[in-house]
């Protein structure tokens, strides 16, 4: 069975594994999950990520972050979808929270904070918001 939308079943699994205070999830690895994976990482969201083979397949398993028994990760929310994808010019990128949370855009120079991506006067499509 295919998946109509893989990122939005990252950003899902993640979700539930955090309320169910799990320490790790394994789902099927890709570029753009990887990518998300980086940035997450990259700003203090999870702990880490690895890709391995399992059974000829790439898994990507995603260590996440508690913190005094909480999850780092409040809110994960899916922004752009298949059936309606949003793009934004360099002026008109989200701030999320006032500034406290992050959105994961793709650019052309690949998928970077909104902050990021501010600094360096590129739009794009924003993927997810996270607080």
């Amino acid at each position: 069975m295919s998946m109509s939308d893989p990122i939005a079943d990252l950003l899902t699994r993640i979700r539930n594994a955090q309320m169910a205070k799990l320490p790790k999830i394994v789902c099927p690895s890709s570029t753009k999950k990887t990518a998300i994976c980086q940035v997450l990482q990259d700003e203090g969201y999870i702990n880490g990520f690895s890709v391995e083979e399992v059974d000829n397949k790439p898994t990507l398993t995603v260590d996440l972050k508690y913190f005094e028994g909480r999850a780092v990760i409040e809110e994960i929310k899916r922004e752009s979808k298949p059936g309606l994808r949003i793009y934004r010019g360099k002026t008109e990128i989200p701030v999320n929270r006032g500034g406290l949370g992050i959105a994961i855009v793709s650019t052309h120079k690949g998928l970077m904070t909104d902050k990021q991506a501010r600094a360096a006067g590129l739009g794009g499509e924003v993927l997810c918001t996270v607080f």
